[in-house]
């Protein structure tokens, strides 16, 4: 909560001999030094993130709403007229209009790589306009949230900053205890009113950390599942179907969370599911031709069998798939169409893939198929992208990102008010002479490790730099402490 050198509560000044609570404390300010400029980059644009479905409306209303009309033209002649405007791009996915009076949406992808959503007036065919989903306010935020716009290696970052966020959260509530005779002011009223400027940033930190812990705690937690390393592990373990479900249907080795490569298509608790293969009986003597000739193979193919956007839409409304449900098309001569719904009630979640050619259904999955953890993770993404339930869970989220970055800031200001003076010098806590009672934090340190490898293998390396190094180099432990 606080990267300060003096503790958070007025009532917990630490004694020389508290050892273990002067690690905490230097802990938690290394901590704070480290991750404060992450939690504010990811508070700034998750909140920006939040709020997509009104930035949405207002920034894209001239694309997305429409006059409602009597008949809609067929979902085929919609994804034509759009793909009109770029004849050598790929058509990827395609949402029907969620509502009487919105746009469909056709997803392009480009010949310079760009994934381009064309909206298209469902009544009339008329193509009112497009967004680059690489470059708008929304997908920016998105990808600064996720990867920092550094792809794999942010991802990493952020990982293991929101994990060491954690640390500090935990810290700071241990720091935030009072030591000695408890007061209400200081501890759970702000004295705002003080003349001392320390006092002043000090109850601001750690009161409002004290009330927002389990809600920062929340949104770090709920995000570390869509993480790379934490987030991929995590869903190999709990993210498995039973095979039962879709036995007799060939498999490909690619992942149905492949999909989420250009944003979110699929819920989480799918992606490990494996992408079932269409079945090509039939069609195999067209492999090998051109490009051209493949294409009207598969399209002779598909007028056979009946099997278009249509009857695909179709399908998906015959079993329920809420409004607002994508359809993905199939990738070569096996790929599958895939019909998701990733709802703002995720217990209405569904995941179709279906065959090509024959129209039929090879996987179905949703809500009652996850499991107990995957049920818990979407429960809890639908919450911190405030979705679950409506504006107040928005609000909710907003509150709980103004307090990281109330406590972000007001960390900052402490430690700015109590640095040294020196030039280079970051004023850290005082390293104990030894650690009184190791096997406490040897413990945390295990139970990190386990839980969240990244900052185990960081936190270790910290420990010894900070030990081996930083207390045994004079020059070193004058600008450290």
């Amino acid at each position: 909560m606080s990267e300060s050198s003096t503790p958070l509560n007025p009532s917990s000044v630490p004694v020389s001999g508290d050892r273990f609570y002067r690690t905490v404390w230097r802990w938690h300010f290394y901590a704070g030094l480290f991750v404060i400029p992450f939690l504010l980059i990811l508070a700034i644009t998750g909140i920006i993130y939040l709020f997509k479905p009104q930035l949405d409306a207002v920034m894209y209303r001239n694309l997305m709403f429409v006059q409602p009309g009597a008949t809609m033209l067929p979902y085929t002649e919609q994804v034509q007229v759009a793909q009109a405007i770029d004849p050598d791009a790929t058509v990827s996915k395609f949402i029907p209009n969620v509502a009487a009076d919105r746009s469909a949406e056709v997803t392009l992808a480009t010949a310079d790589e760009r994934n381009l959503t064309v909206f298209v007036n469902p009544y009339t065919g008329q193509v009112l306009g497009s967004r680059d989903e690489d470059n708008n306010l929304q997908a920016i935020a998105r990808t600064i949230h996720g990867t920092l716009m550094i792809g794999t290696g942010g991802d990493y970052l952020v990982e293991l900053a929101a994990c060491w966020g954690l640390v500090l959260l935990i810290s700071g509530l241990y720091l935030w205890i009072p030591r000695s005779q408890f007061s209400i002011f200081g501890t759970l009223i702000p004295r705002l009113w003080s003349r001392n400027k320390r006092i002043f940033w000090r109850d601001l930190h750690a009161v409002p950390g004290f009330y927002g812990v389990l809600l920062v705690g929340f949104l770090i937690l709920t995000g570390l599942p869509w993480s790379a390393f934490w987030g991929e592990t995590f869903a190999q373990v709990w993210g498995r179907f039973p095979a039962q479900m879709w036995e007799d249907v060939p498999q490909s080795t690619v992942l149905t969370g492949s999909l989420n490569q250009t944003g979110q298509v699929v819920p989480w608790a799918v992606q490990q599911l494996p992408m079932p293969q269409s079945n090509a009986a039939g069609h195999e003597n067209h492999l090998g031709h051109s490009h051209t000739e493949t294409q009207t193979a598969r399209d002779q193919v598909s007028s056979r069998t009946a099997v278009n956007l249509n009857s695909v839409v179709a399908l998906a409304q015959e079993r329920g798939a809420p409004p607002g449900f994508s359809v993905t098309f199939p990738e070569g001569e096996t790929g599958v169409y895939t019909v998701a719904a990733f709802p703002n009630d995720p217990t209405q979640e569904i995941t179709l893939h279906i065959d090509q050619y024959s129209g039929e259904v090879l996987a179905d999955v949703r809500w009652n198929d996850y499991g107990l953890v995957p049920k818990a993770v979407e429960l809890g993404v639908a919450v911190h992208m405030g979705k679950y339930f409506g504006l107040a869970n928005q609000l909710l989220m907003l509150f709980a990102a103004l307090v990281t970055i109330l406590l972000s800031v007001t960390g900052a200001v402490m430690w700015w008010l109590r640095r040294p003076k020196g030039v280079g010098l970051i004023g850290a806590p005082a390293l104990p002479p030894y650690v009184q009672h190791w096997r406490v934090p040897l413990a945390i340190v295990a139970v990190l490790g386990l839980a969240f490898p990244l900052v185990g293998i960081s936190l270790v390396l910290v420990l010894l730099l900070d030990y081996l190094v930083l207390s045994r180099i004079p020059a070193l432990k004058r600008v450290f402490g």
